[in-house]
């Protein structure tokens, strides 16, 4: 597995509270495969785990934060430090 790129705060506060009003988002992001795809679902949960930051959709479906390219259309920002 690749080494983890943390995300802007910003995105994560954002993710939160699309999961706390449970709206409904659209995510592209690149597999494990290294292809890209897209889900649309409810974000479930956020959460750290084996050095990494996770999104969790209602579906079951994990997605490793850094690995999403674009979120309801929004390019995501990263930590810069």
């Amino acid at each position: 597995m690749d080494a983890y790129t943390p995300v802007s705060c910003d995105f994560h506060d954002e993710l939160e509270a699309i999961a706390t009003l449970r709206q409904t988002c659209r995510i592209t992001y690149r597999t494990e495969a290294n292809v890209t795809d897209e889900i649309e679902g409810r974000i479930a949960d956020v959460y750290a785990a084996n050095y990494a930051d996770y999104v969790k959709l209602e579906d079951g479906t994990v997605i490793r934060l850094d690995h999403i390219i674009l979120m309801n259309d929004q390019q995501v920002s990263f930590c810069t430090d």
